[in-house]
């Protein structure tokens, strides 16, 4: 071993110090197999050996459907005042604090506005990892206000779900925000604004039981896992083991509670027709499409 490399990481069983590679591959889920992380990201967060979608955050999620990553949020400014002084494991007030601190956002969605291939958009893009999407009065809000917005300013929405449903902490705080977005989404139909839903891995509870499902078309990622109830828990409850692929976007297809399940890759594309679609006419400025 060359003496340059010798200098760097640590001693293995030899006594040779040995290059440091963590960090630097992924393993699939999926197939089992090893993957450059490198060029996992490059082709967004999808497996290049067996297609399994990867789990990917908000700020990714917006970077991927607005022209050149660019956007403006708004809303952005608001926080849970945890109501209900909620304490389990641990005060609800610290989960908070250390979801803020991890993610750099102030609850579990970004609102943004930018052009999708040329036409203005809203997009309201959930964050799974702060506390697990879960949807409080903030994020009833933020979402409340996009649909506003959309509303207001005639531009189609489009709600990115990834979420374990409403937040137990805040109580029936929480589940009021269903009929809060339902509503705001029934004022946003009336008046023939388009609304896409895209649903990813996992979109449970409560979202699923409202907004997730309401849009004007329904689009989910590959395998991504979509319900009310867990698996496990409807089959404690029916006593009965479920068929293969039950509550995976296939499944859901198949079935007819989706429009479409589209590659991440291509989701940008798709939604793209979907709205021209939908709003034929509109003027948008010629953008080439990815």
């Amino acid at each position: 071993m060359a003496w340059f490399k010798r200098q760097s990481g640590d001693l293995d069983a030899s006594g040779e110090k040995k290059m440091r590679t963590e960090g630097l591959w992924v393993k699939c889920e999926s197939c089992r197999q090893i993957i450059w992380k490198k060029d996992l990201e490059e082709n967004q967060n999808v497996c290049p050996k067996c297609g399994k979608h990867f789990r990917i955050d908000a700020r990714t999620r917006l970077a991927n459907l607005f022209d050149d990553g660019e956007y403006e949020t708004f809303s952005d400014n608001l926080a849970s005042t945890d109501p209900l002084k909620f304490v389990d494991l641990k005060p609800y007030s610290e989960r908070l604090k250390k979801a803020q601190e991890e993610t750099g956002l102030t609850d579990a969605v970004i609102n943004a506005r930018g052009k999708l291939n040329g036409r203005d958009v809203i997009i309201s893009a959930m964050e799974y990892s702060f506390i697990g999407g879960s949807m409080g009065a903030v994020v009833g809000e933020v979402i409340t206000r996009a649909i506003e917005e959309a509303l207001e300013k005639n531009k189609p929405i489009i709600i990115i779900s990834a979420s374990g449903g409403a937040r137990m902490m805040e109580g029936v705080l929480s589940l009021m925000q269903l009929a809060k977005i339902s509503a705001a989404l029934a004022r946003l139909d009336e008046a023939r604004v388009p609304y896409v839903s895209v649903l990813t891995d996992p979109t449970t509870g409560g979202v699923t039981a409202s907004f997730a499902m309401l849009g004007d078309v329904n689009i989910a990622e590959p395998g991504a896992l979509i319900g009310f109830a867990g698996p496990r828990v409807i089959e404690q409850t029916i006593r009965q083991k479920l068929p293969p692929g039950f509550q995976r976007s296939e499944f859901l297809l198949e079935h007819g509670m989706l429009d479409a399940v589209v590659h991440r890759k291509e989701m940008k594309a798709y939604i793209s027709r979907a709205l021209e679609f939908m709003s034929p006419g509109v003027s948008r400025q010629p953008s080439v499409a990815s």
